[in-house]
This record gives structure tokens, sequence and C-alpha cells, in this order.
């Protein structure tokens, strides 16, 4: 159970890390804010046309009579928009880290020289469109696997008693796992680190990524919040990547001002 605590400990330190760089945090903004205009868009164009497109596709119930025709179709026009906001909230991250691939690239790369005793970040040696290239075929294999979760979670959520309480539970868990690999990725995407091997680390230690994903995931629940925690969320997933990997980072690099003048 330690490493919950070590977790959300890499989580703080990476907010606390883009706090004193405050250029490095403005420039990690931009991705986040074009993904917000973006989503927004299609979440008001979903709002208002729903209930139309609902029409259309149930062509069937156009004989129904009332009320049962207003009630079929609100409650699949309200489903239509309760799976379009979740679909949101499961891609946001990844659809920012790929718009953002060179923002949160530069990001991570400050941050591992950073902390990194010998001030020297790895490098991946790629070209920009195979990163992106690779940084998509990965963000889509990750949605597939949590669209699989989402699915079998919503079907056990009808069972009772069990689907109010441990569903919920383990839903937030699946969501903080498969966020902190997506932010994890781009340090460990430098370090050649596919996949595959990096879904087994982070399996090797589940307590550890929970205990930086789930309070994170939980965050970005709220309105507007991802945006403003996605540089920070980098910088503490390439910490947490240091630490996945067994490499050394310079303690006082990440600790408060406070804690540095009296060291």
């Amino acid at each position: 159970m330690r490493d919950l605590g070590v977790g959300f400990r890499y989580l703080l330190k990476g907010q606390r890390w883009v706090a004193r760089h405050g250029r490095q945090y403005g420039f990690g903004l931009v991705p986040g804010l074009i993904t917000l205009v973006l989503y927004a868009a299609a979440l008001v164009a979903l709002a208002v046309w729903g209930e139309d497109f609902v029409g259309w596709a149930t062509p069937f119930a156009d004989d129904w009579s009332s009320p049962w025709l207003g009630l079929f179709r609100g409650f699949l026009t309200v489903v239509l928009f309760a799976l379009g906001l979740l679909l949101s909230v499961l891609t946001f991250t990844a659809v920012t880290l790929l718009i953002g691939q060179p923002f949160y690239e530069s990001l991570s790369e400050t941050v591992d020289r950073d902390v990194s005793p010998d001030g020297v970040a790895p490098e991946s040696g790629l070209p920009l469109w195979r990163e992106l290239w690779i940084s998509a075929r990965d963000s889509l294999r990750v949605l597939a696997r949590a669209l699989v979760w989402a699915v079998l979670l919503f079907a056990l959520g009808f069972i009772p008693v069990v689907g109010q309480t441990v569903v919920p539970v383990i839903g937030f868990l699946v969501t903080g796992f498969f966020l902190t690999e997506e932010l994890a990725a781009v340090a460990l995407q430098r370090r050649d680190v596919d996949l595959r091997a990096r879904l087994a680390l982070f399996r090797s230690r589940k307590t550890l990524i929970w205990g930086f994903g789930t309070p994170l995931g939980l965050a970005f629940l709220v309105p507007f919040v991802a945006v403003f925690l996605m540089p920070g969320a980098v910088a503490g997933a390439t910490l947490l990547a240091r630490e996945l990997l067994g490499e050394e980072i310079r303690e006082e690099a990440v600790a408060p001002e406070e804690e540095n003048v009296t060291s």
C-alpha cells in the first residue's frame, strides 16, 4: 500500500514542478485549451441535434402513442449525451497528448534534464511524424482496451448493491490506470519502451499507478480542471516513468522552494 502514497506524491511533485517553471506551464496549457474548444463544440452539437439524430435512428417508433414515444426517445437522447460525455472523458487525455505531442515532448524532456543527476534527457531519435504515428496508434489501442472495460463495467452496474458500490470504485481504478499510461507514454516512448512493455511495467506496480492516476482521474471529472492540470500531470508522469525504470531523481529539483532554502 506504500506505493499508493508514492504515486500520489509524484502527482503533487509534477504540479509543483510546473508551478516553479511558469514558462513551461504556459507552454503546456495550449494543447489542452485547443482540445477543450473542440470537445465543447462537439458536446454542444450533440445537445442541440441529439434529439433529431435519435428520431432519425428510430423510425420504427414514429407510430407509438404518447407518452411512450417521448419517454423512449427522451431516454435515448439522454443516454446518447451521457455516452458522448463518457467518451470525451476517456479520450480527452489521448487527444490532448496527440495534439500537443511537440509541446509535451519538450516539457517532458525539460523535466528529465532538470531531475537527472547528469542533466541529460533520453531521446528517441525518431522524426516527429514517426512519433505522432506511434502515439496515435498506441492511443487507439489503449482506447480500445478502455472501452472494453467501460462496456463491462456498464453492464455490471445493473447488479443490485454491487453495481452502485464496487463497480464505481473499479471504474475509477481502471480510469486511473489507463490515464497514467497515456501520460507516462510521453516519457517512456522516448526511451523506446513499447506499449506491451509499458503495460507489463504498469501491471507490476499497479498500486503506484493507481496512486497517481486515480486522484487525477477524479480531478479531471471537474469541468476545465483537466486543461490546467495537464502540464503538471505530464511532468509528474515523467517522474513516475523514472521511478518505474529505476532511474535516479534529484529530489532537490522537485522539492518546494522553502525546502531548497534550508537544504
